[in-house]
């Protein structure tokens, strides 16, 4: 299984502003800019860390999903949460020939952990022995900063505080994250049972 980012999050969508007064940095000066690479990048990581503890896409973008073999015949739970539209199935084989699925062959079940796509007959198309299935989809709460709930920007804009502010330290204890970080982000963790299946 391979999930590949298929789009970045825009520079604009980034609340830079916003987290430079977090930070409290003085403004008014003519340099004012000098830092905003900087705490672009901590956003950036920030952001990463966020939805990897979490398996929820923060900012929308699009994603390509390959698996070798289905979990389960009639479904298969997508990696990553919330899913907004699957816009392709394709099924690639061993030579890389692709075949695009008819989108009336399945469908989107969306779900706050484990969305799925769903055969809208009785099994989702055969992958074929050394050959894939590709998805495609559009993940992500919304497309601008403030589509993203509260507390998920308050943890992202905390940790990339964190960062920046231990952004010399060579040594960090065991890359935890911060405690108020964590509590913000436990009711969005996707407790996976029964060996990640569902």
């Amino acid at each position: 299984m391979m999930l590949m980012e298929q789009s970045q999050v825009p520079l604009a969508v980034l609340p830079v502003a916003q987290f430079k007064e977090h930070l409290r940095l003085g403004t008014g000066f003519g340099d004012d800019g000098v830092q905003d690479g900087v705490l672009e990048t901590y956003l950036r990581a920030a952001l990463a860390a966020v939805e990897a503890r979490t398996d929820k896409v923060l900012i929308e973008r699009d994603f390509a999903w390959t698996v070798t073999a289905w979990r389960d015949l009639d479904a298969q739970t997508l990696p990553v949460a919330p899913v907004s539209t699957i816009t392709a199935l394709v099924i690639v084989d061993r030579l890389s020939a692709e075949t695009v699925i008819d989108a009336a062959k399945y469908l989107l079940d969306k779900d706050t952990h484990r969305p799925r796509i769903v055969s809208s007959s009785f099994v989702l198309p055969s992958v074929p022995v050394a050959g894939q299935a590709r998805i495609e989809f559009t993940a992500g709460f919304g497309a601008e900063w403030g589509d993203l709930p509260a507390d998920l920007a308050h943890a992202v804009m905390l940790l990339a505080a964190h960062f920046y502010e231990h952004r010399h330290e060579t040594a960090v204890s065991a890359g935890a994250m911060p405690f108020g970080v964590n509590a913000l982000l436990d009711r969005y963790r996707n407790v996976r049972l029964f060996g990640g299946r569902g």
